[in-house]
């Protein structure tokens, strides 16, 4: 098993470059995946995994599953390594190199009556990550992120989807390509916004949908407004006009699933 010790190794830093520069993940069509559980998830969702680090101080390599399991080639790493890779200060001592998959919409397979979320522009990957962990909680059938406006794979969203990036159907496209999309498969679409909307709750979900949430300080782009099958509100009864956008495609999200039945 190879063994790297030095975090000047060359492999070991185009892996930070990895973590820190959306260019290198582009250019190199891979990224960075740290933790048990996410490595996990990206290999349920047939994520191709390159390659794969351990720090045999922090987790013992003869009793780890994900090694049992894998056929991707292995690399022990120093402490001083590990610890220079990793984003978070409290994983499981392993991380992986992962292939990024084509995120194309038409690699996408819809049932006959799905249920969408629509992100578009949003630049925090905070709520980024947020809204995929309600995807996934919620089982919806694609997201797809319009005018993207950060890399799907920042270590900020594979941290705080806490996986749930391998777990959802996702494709990016532009706003023009996303609302072609739905018209051409039949889908409603209901536009998140302030103007010209209705009470959320008054619409049916239960046919084909589409929910299209976007940033909180400028909202969804005038098309969304002028193309949707409804705008919809969610009702505001304090001082603000909105909430974080997370929320509210959470609370938009599980009325559409509660029409449905779950």
């Amino acid at each position: 098993m190879k063994q790297i010790t030095s975090a000047q190794n060359p492999l070991i830093k185009s892996l930070v470059l990895l973590q820190d520069k959306a260019k290198a993940r582009k250019q190199s069509g891979t990224f960075l995946i740290e933790g048990v559980r996410e490595i996990e998830l990206a290999i349920k969702g047939n994520y191709e995994l390159e390659t794969i680090l351990i720090c045999t101080e922090l987790v013992d390599l003869s009793n780890h599953l994900i090694i049992q399991k894998s056929n991707s080639p292995i690399i022990e790493i120093s402490k001083e390594v590990y610890q220079k890779l990793a984003y978070r200060d409290t994983t499981e001592g392993i991380l992986a190199v992962a292939k990024i998959k084509s995120l194309q919409l038409s690699d996408l397979k819809l049932p006959e009556n799905p249920l969408i979320v629509v992100m578009e522009a949003i630049e925090k990957p905070g709520n980024i990550g947020a809204m995929l962990r309600t995807c996934d909680a919620a089982k919806v059938d694609a997201v797809i992120i319009a005018n993207p406006k950060t890399d799907l794979h920042n270590p900020n969203i594979v941290r705080s989807s806490v996986g749930c990036l391998f777990t959802n159907q996702i494709a990016t496209a532009t706003t023009e390509e996303t609302i072609e999309f739905l018209i051409k498969n039949n889908i409603n679409f209901y536009s998140a916004t302030l103007q010209n909307s209705t009470s959320y709750h008054t619409q049916n979900y239960n046919l084909p949908t589409a929910l299209v949430v976007g940033t909180e300080a400028t909202g969804l782009s005038q098309l969304w407004r002028d193309k949707a099958t409804q705008n919809i509100i969610i009702p505001m009864q304090g001082e603000i006009d909105s909430m974080n956008v997370s929320v509210a495609a959470a609370i938009l999200i599980f009325e559409a699933k509660r029409q449905r039945g779950f």
